[in-house]
């Protein structure tokens, strides 16, 4: 166990960032699977934008690797233009 104040603080807010991000990701991925379920085109071209922003924010804050947001985006996209 931790014998310094510091490292007691560092591991309380270790974890407080640990289930910030575990939120984060998981809403993505719910977004992304919601997105892949629809089948009209003009609601994927409405919500396209909005999911590529918040994949962009989750890679710029490094809850996921910024080349796993561009796998992502390029697939979504791929599937917008193909509907």
């Amino acid at each position: 166990m931790a014998n310094h104040q510091s490292a007691l603080k560092r591991i309380r807010s270790n974890e407080k960032r640990r289930i910030l991000n575990r939120y984060h990701a998981k809403t993505m991925r719910n977004a992304v699977k919601k997105f892949r379920g629809l089948t009209e085109k003009k609601l994927a071209e409405e919500g396209l934008p909005k999911l590529v922003s918040l994949i962009d924010k989750l890679a710029k804050k490094r809850i996921i690797h910024k080349n796993k947001a561009a796998n992502l985006k390029s697939s979504l996209m791929l599937k917008t233009r193909a509907m």
